[in-house]
């Protein structure tokens, strides 16, 4: 699946890489945040999608920090995108968004909790951009297959299928690495998101905890299996960041972490 000249998705390429802060705090931290991880994808030729997000609807307390909202985001991600030469990926919550972010991203995001519902993954196909779902931690591998009839019959052929953990327990996320063929059984690319895999929900009791130090080593195992893309959520200081800073990695990291995940990932693929 293709995006750019240089941003292949599958078709044993190497992995593209979908980074950026959890949710848009502000233009200065997206803007510094979206060039240091340019220069170090550079630095390791590893393709890069930016994504933030510019409301998170789904915080855990209604007190929680949502984001600038969808007019002043999008304003944002379009400077990304213009001032520094890289394709940008924002999600949607209503099927009524669809139509307006795809007017500046370049790949639309469905939310995990989100994923079976028909009205907005069909404004999303509409739009006939590159549509990335993340399995929802509700339902197994196989059960993605519905979701790509539904994109298919909607006319838009442009999938990408996110593994993100699944629910274990109460306040856990495990990830079953059997889950990445099984989706590719779809022939789809199949994307990990390594960052979210490590969320402990509502672990803080009004927001979201998480173990960033696995990061590293689920993003390994994912790669060392086969995917097509890996997504992480970077942030310059994560511990002070206004949502998901448990379970981001520091932007300081990014190069350090990512190292072997490309000596691994040209390995699997006799690259």
């Amino acid at each position: 699946m293709k995006l750019q000249d240089n941003i292949i998705f599958g078709g044993n390429r190497p992995f593209v890489l979908i980074a950026g802060p959890c949710m848009i705090e502000s233009e200065k931290l997206i803007m510094e945040t979206a060039e240091v991880i340019k220069e170090v994808t550079e630095k390791l030729n590893i393709p890069f999608v930016f994504k933030a997000s510019f409301d998170k609807a789904n915080r855990s307390s209604i007190y929680s920090e949502r984001g600038p909202g969808m007019n002043k985001g999008l304003e944002i991600l379009e400077k990304v995108k213009s001032n520094l030469h890289i394709p940008v990926t924002t999600d949607i919550h209503d099927a009524s968004q669809a139509e307006v972010v795809a007017g500046i991203v370049d790949i639309i995001q469905i939310p995990a909790f989100l994923c079976r519902q028909t009205d907005l993954l069909v404004s999303a196909a509409q739009t006939n951009k590159i549509i990335n779902i993340k399995k929802g931690q509700f339902l197994a591998p196989w059960d993605m297959k519905n979701i790509v009839v539904k994109i298919k019959e909607a006319g838009n052929d442009n999938i990408l299928l996110t593994e993100r953990g699944s629910t274990f327990g109460y306040n856990n996320l495990v990830v079953d690495m059997r889950s990445l063929p099984t989706i590719r059984e779809f022939d789809v690319p199949v994307v990990f998101d390594a960052t979210h895999s490590v969320q402990i929900p509502g672990g803080l009791g009004t927001s979201t905890d998480g173990k960033r130090e696995f990061v590293p080593y689920l993003s390994r195992a994912a790669v060392a299996v086969g995917i097509d893309a890996l997504f992480l959520e970077v942030h310059p200081d994560p511990d002070h960041a206004l949502s998901d800073g448990p379970n981001m990695i520091k932007l300081d990291d990014l190069e350090e972490v990512l190292t072997p995940i490309v000596e691994i990932d040209r390995l699997i693929k006799g690259m």
